[in-house]
């Protein structure tokens, strides 16, 4: 029999085990709750870091130009060989979704935010938080593919630095010998493509796989041109393209090559590698466009050897007509065949109709300031002192690049 003494330890030892159990759901919750917020916490710590690494990033490839080459040539290519590759597998545009993902998801996103404000009164500090971690990360993914994918290659050593091209000043006359020869090459890969009735070329030609030999061809005489190129894709919204006056573009945060299927389409050879240029590392316009012209005119595809002497003709011309008079422009363009002209009038044309069409969406006189504004303004910000103008330099590249060759 036990003492009462016994009994009392027993009675003791129950009550405590009862404590214990009921004991821990409350003290338990206050730790829940701890637990609850600390995934939190590690979302907003990584976000601030990566952030922080991107600008960290970004301050070292302003005051480095050989770290910016060093990135272009070893760190680049991986973003290229695994994302580029995703995303090519996609047989869209995969930047164009991301586009009209932010165009209308973001706004439709705040709307629900203010709803849920309203109608959740005894959780808003929790749906404000939900809304603002998404927000946080929409704006951490763009930050730091921005400067991995195209702000640290802006400060990279320049094309000509890189490949061993001359820098020289040319001559008037140098350029217009120049613009001669393209002339005489031009008019001749005229003849070797097709035409239809209005004289005007069809083409018969991919923006595929024929631009993609062209650009890897050009990699056993340029860097970082040989290797993995992703599959160049069209826009479905290309009207809205050309009211902002595109033919193409790198969308760094699907890492494609985009072009404009709406414009005329001797001009999308060019566009395509222009864009695929711009998916190796090198993302300066002038840059991107001299290398499009040589893989172009380099091409065993006639369409594309014919499209690369077209862009590069209209480059050289207009150098020369900044200058020349009017008797010399006439003269210039006394050279060149009724089939080009036909090609070059049948350009302005559809820019012309773009201009003048109505019933749009959006105004186009509208939408092409602000692109061109948006242009002009983000190359300055990536340090391109001139802007757009620095499209222009390309013909530099082209002079200093043949007469060196010649």
């Amino acid at each position: 029999m036990p003492t009462d003494t016994e009994l009392i330890a027993d009675v003791q030892e129950v009550t405590e085990q009862e404590t214990a159990q009921t004991e821990p759901a409350e003290a338990q919750s206050p730790q829940k709750k701890k637990k609850r917020r600390f995934p939190l916490s590690i979302q907003l710590c990584v976000a601030l870091g990566l952030i922080l690494g991107a600008v960290i990033l970004e301050i070292i490839a302003v005051n480095s130009t050989s770290f910016s080459d060093w990135y272009r040539a070893h760190i680049y290519p991986i973003w290229v060989n695994t994302y580029g590759r995703l995303t090519s597998l996609f047989p869209f545009s995969f930047g164009e979704i991301l586009i009209m993902i932010a165009v209308f998801g973001i706004p439709a996103s705040l709307l629900a935010m203010i709803v849920l404000l309203i109608i959740k009164k005894g959780r808003r500090k929790k749906v404000g938080k939900v809304f603002g971690y998404v927000y946080l990360w929409i704006i951490t993914f763009v930050v730091v593919v921005q400067v991995n994918n195209c702000f640290v290659l802006y400060r990279t050593s320049n094309f000509a630095q890189t490949n061993g091209i001359p820098e020289n000043q040319h001559t008037n006359e140098q350029l217009e010998m120049l613009g001669d020869e393209i002339v005489v090459e031009l008019n001749e890969a005229a003849e070797n493509v097709q035409r239809d009735d209005k004289g005007r070329i069809v083409m018969n030609c991919d923006y595929d796989e024929t631009a993609k030999k062209a650009m890897n061809a050009l990699g056993k005489e340029f860097k970082n041109l040989e290797g993995y190129y992703v599959t160049p894709k069209p826009i479905i919204c290309s009207f809205f393209m050309s009211q902002m006056n595109l033919t193409g573009i790198y969308f760094p945060f699907s890492m494609e090559a985009n072009y404009n299927n709406d414009c005329y389409k001797a001009k999308l050879p060019c566009t395509v590698c222009h864009e695929l240029a711009h998916t190796r590392g090198y993302i300066q316009e002038d840059e991107a466009t001299f290398i499009a012209v040589l893989a172009c005119i380099r091409s065993d595809d006639p369409y594309y050897r014919y499209a690369g002497y077209l862009t590069a003709l209209t480059y050289v011309r207009n150098k020369i007509f900044d200058y020349a008079s009017d008797d010399k422009k006439a003269e210039f363009d006394g050279q060149i065949s009724d089939k080009v002209w036909a090609d070059i009038d049948a350009n302005r044309e559809y820019w012309d109709s773009v201009k003048e069409k109505e019933d749009t969406v959006f105004d186009t006189q509208t939408v092409s300031k602000l692109s061109s504004e948006f242009v002009d303004s983000n190359l300055k910000l990536n340090g391109v002192e001139d802007g757009s103008k620095s499209y222009g330099r390309m013909v530099d590249l082209m002079l200093n690049y043949f007469i060196d060759k010649a």
